[in-house]
């Protein structure tokens, strides 16, 4: 237990660091090296590293429509309609995003408009190391298909001889992607920036994955012109503030759950009451027992801190100090102390507001800023599958009143040319 008002401002900090991201000089080279070879190389390249990386002899890239559309009988009656409900969910929540084009006269003859076009070309990709993820299909294709890109390329790795995840291709299906790709790691994301032979080139990639996809990501989008990625990343995590009447049962379910991701996941625990704090401890150590990936949980724990504060107030402040990617509130009003709440990616309030529903199906995406990005990036949502833009029209008349503004300016910057584009107008008096 970290007791928060008996630490130094040194200590502090330190209690607060994030586990180090590796971001080394070789992974650099590494990646820059394979994105070399899928721009010389193309399929072959693809091909290649799922022979050596995901261990498959016969290795293919595209998935073929007919097993699209067969991903609905391959799957439990059970999992289509939990792919349905989440599904759903997503799509309406995301719905109500869908941007609203405006028009304004800032002044007589003077028009201006902000508009929306869709990008037309967008890459998904869907981490697959460990296990199949249709929600992150869900959380990133939901968007692709609300916003109408007219090319949408999935990419998710295989691992051995065993077929792409029925799961997946039905979410896939839901949100009417046929561009899916068997192939993983920096080669998948270098392969959809510069394009293949078989993989269409995209304007801008989503998605999360590890060291290898990260640094990708961040080298393409620095020295390949137009094109984007969506956020940068880092390990997931998971803050909770709880007061002295929640369920120390519910606040462990939840540290754990995120604890889960890998070991370098982080999850923290603020709270006012030292008793909840002894509580929670001991909850974890009997959790922790009944989970399949408890070594990573357990590894995860070792970055985490339990902490002591004063008040809730405190709480909040150390909170947004600290940036999390998901915030959860386990307090018995929590309403009087939503607007506390600053530089949150995610936030869940209530005692039955799990984390686990907005990674799978309340609605909201689970696509997140993390590392303390929450400050400054939002959660992945519509508008980031749409670029914005401006358009004007000014009659002569209009262009007469402006230039009163204009010209003054023009020649205060020194720009002749600028002035002369008006005046050169005004004076024709055709």
């Amino acid at each position: 237990m970290f007791i928060w008002n008996e630490a130094n401002r040194a200590q502090q900090k330190a209690v607060l660091e994030r586990p180090a991201v590796t971001i080394s000089d070789e992974l650099e080279k590494v990646v820059a090296k394979i994105i070399a070879e899928v721009e010389l190389n193309g399929d072959e390249a693809l091909l290649e590293y799922a022979r050596k990386f995901d261990r498959r002899a016969q290795p293919r890239l595209l998935v073929s429509a007919e097993e699209i559309q067969a991903s609905e009988g391959a799957i439990s009656a059970e999992l289509k309609q939990a792919i349905d409900q989440a599904y759903s969910n997503i799509r309406a929540f995301h719905a109500l995003q869908l941007p609203v084009e405006k028009r304004l006269e800032t002044q007589p003859g003077v028009i201006c408009e902000l508009k929306y076009q869709a990008i037309e070309a967008v890459g998904l990709y869907v981490p697959g190391g460990s296990a199949p993820l249709p929600s992150s299909v869900l959380m990133q294709g939901v968007c692709a298909q609300l916003a109408g890109a007219q090319t949408v390329v999935l990419c998710t790795p295989v691992n051995g001889e065993r077929r792409i995840d029925p799961a997946i291709l039905y979410a896939a299906k839901k949100c009417g992607i046929t561009t899916i790709v068997e192939s993983g790691g920096a080669g998948a994301v270098a392969a959809m920036a510069l394009g293949t032979q078989s993989v269409p080139k995209v304007d801008k990639v989503f998605g999360p994955g590890n060291g290898f996809v990260t640094m990708a990501k961040q080298l393409l989008s620095q020295s390949l012109p137009g094109f984007a990625i969506d956020m940068p990343a880092g390990p997931s995590e998971v803050l909770v503030i709880a007061d002295e009447r929640a369920n120390p049962a519910y606040v462990a379910a939840d540290l754990l759950s995120q604890a889960e991701h890998g070991p370098d996941s982080q999850v923290i625990l603020l709270s006012n009451c030292k008793q909840l704090i002894i509580e929670v401890r001991g909850e974890l150590d009997r959790q922790l027992l009944q989970l399949s990936r408890s070594d990573i949980a357990r590894q995860a724990l070792e970055n985490s801190t339990l902490i002591l504060v004063e008040d809730i107030e405190q709480a909040f402040a150390v909170s947004a100090e600290y940036g999390p990617e998901h915030l959860i509130l386990q307090l018995g009003d929590p309403e009087p102390y939503l607007p506390l709440v600053k530089n949150a990616g995610s936030v869940f309030v209530g005692d039955y507001t799990p984390e686990s529903a907005g990674d799978y199906a309340s609605g909201t995406n689970h696509v997140l800023p993390t590392y303390g990005y929450s400050r400054c990036y939002s959660s992945l949502n519509l508008l980031d599958f749409y670029r914005a833009y401006t358009q004007q029209t000014i009659s002569k008349g209009g262009l007469q009143l402006l230039s009163k503004a204009i010209l003054p300016l023009a020649e205060a910057e020194g720009l002749d040319a600028h002035a002369n584009a008006v005046k050169i107008r005004l004076e024709n008096n055709v």
